[in-house]
């Protein structure tokens, strides 16, 4: 996919952060679109579709979690890059984010070279509309769609958010075969962004919620499987 073809939103309460950073991104060749609540955000977003959205979490209005929220479950958007852009660097802050269904969490302040950098490394998970369908793959009951981001469970489609679907997709390559929590995150967060292994646990947690409590296993102190 070409630059000028990808769609980035920026939700922000604050015009500095909207105005530096949407003048760095667009100088790329992006197309730029910018909201200052989550409000806002949402309308913007189901208008324009964007590929990726750079999300704040303390706004007025609708905070970033709630706006998150609302995102993962607007038909469209299920697959859009999430990511939170914020000052706030606390634990509970990232898990709630996640939980939320974003997909990358980014701590102001940020050199805006290290930004766009960050930006297109988070692209490259793009797929080119050009390539080869991905197989389908079916596990047991479930039919997992690469290509859509999408699966089948016990014959009802549904949409999970991307990591969660990269997450199910690695453990069910190998049903019954443990993943050690580093290549978990390796496999699914690389080294894009630094997340501990709570944010493991909180997208297995909803995977068991939507999949099915039998199908994951903890391996204590080691990682989980997947299993049949």
């Amino acid at each position: 996919m070409k630059k000028k073809d990808i769609r980035i939103l920026l939700v922000d309460d604050e015009p500095d952060i909207l105005e530096i950073v949407g003048y760095n991104l667009s100088g790329e060749g992006y197309q730029i679109f910018t909201a200052k609540n989550g409000v806002e955000g949402i309308a913007k977003a189901k208008k324009k579709m964007p590929h990726l959205i750079l999300l704040d979490v303390m706004m007025p209005e609708m905070d970033g979690i709630e706006a998150c929220e609302v995102l993962r479950k607007t038909a469209g958007l299920e697959n859009a890059i999430i990511v939170f852009l914020t000052a706030r660097g606390e634990d509970y802050s990232q898990l709630a984010g996640f939980d939320a269904g974003a997909d990358d969490y980014i701590t102001k302040p940020i050199k805006p070279k290290v930004l766009v950098s960050k930006v297109k490394s988070l692209l490259r998970r793009l797929k080119d509309d050009t390539a080869e369908p991905e197989d389908i793959v079916t596990v047991g009951q479930i039919v997992i769609n690469r290509e859509e981001y999408k699966i089948v469970n016990k014959g009802e489609e549904m949409a999970l958010p991307r990591k969660e679907f990269e997450l199910l997709s690695l453990l069910t390559s190998k049903p019954n075969k443990v993943f050690k929590r580093e290549v978990i995150l390796d496999k699914v967060w690389g080294n894009e962004v630094v997340v501990g292994g709570r944010t493991i646990d909180v997208h297995i947690r909803k995977l068991r919620e939507k999949i099915g409590e039998e199908h994951f296993k903890t391996v204590k102190g080691v990682g989980y499987k997947f299993v049949l």
